[in-house]
């Protein structure tokens, strides 16, 4: 009988998501007889901006046998606890997307109804103060959760500010310990199989030729073998996303030199034509500006994100261009796209890791033999195109909601036609406070309750189950949800703390 199993893999591309994929695959055959080259160039650079992270990343280093600890003295990490969104809603209002829940739910109703019901009786409250995680991170503290919450108001989750350039090193040493194979080499010419149109070979520029069965396309917005080789074709979405371009900077670490701790949570400011970031390294700070050249022009950009960093530049800011998308297949012939290969989602969600993770979890999954069977490559990209939807819809929200009004860009963003997906699950929360759940969807109900909070977008129908009850004998229950997390909050160590204790000192320089 012939052996059909991959006994040749090859990854094109580096960075993070080539090295976390050599990583995670060669895990995950245990040493096996399967082979894992990856092809990468020193001479072509990574973006490499992506320096926040969602929890799920603490998953995906702990299947590699990595602990938080050693992962944060290796990148300079310090510890993310969720977003705070500045003037997104109106100038000088600012709310935070944690990582938790909140509230504690009673009688299989959901918290948000007891918390409306509340509110619509004259005393509303701010749904952050029910939640541990959100309460942390605007105290600029951090403390680890617990492992046997004692109840929900304790449930919270956290991830990682890391250098994208040092945790691409510590994927390499990782998957390299465990033989994985380096070619520091520029492909020249790829070569496809006449009858069927599969990559076989790889022309590399030193003359060596490596062949493979399975191809993972890591090569970025070129989308070298994917694109290039297969023309598979992409679909835009900037009619709902209208930012393309940002600029990314470094600086100094200024603020913590100055007595201030790096606060535990990634920043977004609106600007006029779209949003800055600002991400608390040990080290330093990544700055960046994402937006819509439609709305403004390079120049002005630029000037506005200098403008608005306090610290000095360790380098002039570079310009990323982007169409915001995905192809229209990830997965096409023998080839699997994966990271910027296979589309892009702007990083306000910090989602561009976790879609790296998820699309590895797929591969293994769906791992195919040399049949290829359609069927595989049929349910791996239906998955990836629901969960890449359903990535988009969540950020739209997030544009579309603006009270801002105060440009034209966020006047655009009001006008916005949202996809059916998106606005269906709107309507059904603002009428009756329901939140839709899908299988492979990223962002859960908590998540899309701290975005409808936040922007004001709640349910006026509470659940006819609370009819019954008197508002009035709701205060007291809900004044104690609010000083539990306070007792807490008040007896947790600064973030900055943390860090001396664990993860100091600062870690090696990027290569």
């Amino acid at each position: 009988m012939q052996d059909k199993r991959i006994r040749k893999l090859v990854i094109v591309g580096g960075g993070a998501a080539g090295w976390m994929v050599a990583a995670a695959l060669r895990r995950h055959f245990q040493g096996g007889p399967i082979e894992i080259t990856l092809v990468e160039s020193s001479e072509i650079g990574t973006i490499g901006v992506g320096e926040a992270t969602i929890p799920t990343i603490r998953g995906f280093y702990q299947q590699l046998g990595l602990t938080d600890i050693e992962v944060m003295r290796a990148t300079g990490a310090t510890c993310k606890l969720g977003i705070r969104f500045n003037d997104w809603v109106r100038e000088g209002q600012s709310f935070i997307h944690p990582f938790g829940l909140f509230g504690q739910d009673l009688r299989g109703i959901s918290f948000h109804h007891y918390w409306r019901k509340l509110a619509q009786a004259g005393e509303p409250t701010d749904i952050a103060d029910y939640s541990l995680g959100a309460s942390l991170a605007a105290a600029g503290k951090f403390m680890a959760p617990s492992r046997n919450p004692p109840s929900t108001l304790s449930i919270f989750d956290w991830a990682l500010h890391f250098d994208a350039a040092l945790f691409a090193q510590l994927m390499r040493r990782v998957a390299e310990d465990n033989g994985v194979r380096r070619i520091d080499a520029r492909i020249t010419k790829v070569n496809l199989r006449p009858e069927d149109g599969h990559v076989v070979s790889l022309d590399l520029h030193t003359g060596e030729t490596v062949e493979g069965e399975l191809f993972i396309d890591c090569s970025g917005f070129r989308g070298l073998l994917i694109e290039e080789a297969l023309q598979t074709g992409y679909e835009h979405w900037n009619d709902v996303l209208l930012c393309d371009r940002a600029y990314a900077a470094q600086s100094e670490a200024s603020s913590d030199k100055n007595g201030g701790d790096p606060m535990p949570y990634t920043d977004v400011s609106a600007h006029s034509a779209g949003w800055r970031w600002r991400i608390p390294l040990q080290h330093r700070y990544g700055n960046g500006y994402v937006y819509s050249s439609r709305h403004i022009s390079d120049e002005d950009a630029l000037a506005e994100l200098k403008a608005a960093i306090p610290d000095p530049l360790l380098h002039e800011p570079r310009q990323i261009r982007f169409n915001p998308g995905r192809r229209k297949k990830v997965w096409n012939k023998n080839v699997i796209a994966l990271g910027l290969a296979s589309g892009f989602l702007e990083p306000l969600e910090s989602t561009s890791i976790a879609l790296i993770e998820t699309g590895i979890e797929k591969i293994k999954m769906l791992f195919p033999d040399k049949d290829f069977a359609p069927e595989l490559a049929a349910e791996f990209n239906d998955w990836s195109r629901r969960e890449m939807e359903r990535v988009r819809d969540f950020i739209i929200l997030h544009y579309w909601a603006n009270k801002r009004g105060d440009t034209p860009f966020w006047r655009d963003c009001n006008a916005v036609t949202l996809p059916e997906t998106l606005r269906r699950k709107v309507e059904l929360f603002t009428q009756r406070g329901h939140f839709i759940r899908y299988r492979w969807e990223m962002f859960q109900p908590a998540s899309w309750m701290a975005i409808y909070a936040g922007f004001e977008l709640l349910p006026d129908m509470v659940d006819p189950a609370l009819d019954g009850i008197d508002p009035a004998t709701l205060s007291a229950p809900l004044a104690e949800m609010r000083k539990a997390i306070r007792e807490v909050v008040a007896a947790a160590p600064l973030h900055g703390a943390f860090l001396d204790q664990y993860c100091r000192p600062a870690p090696m320089a990027a290569q």
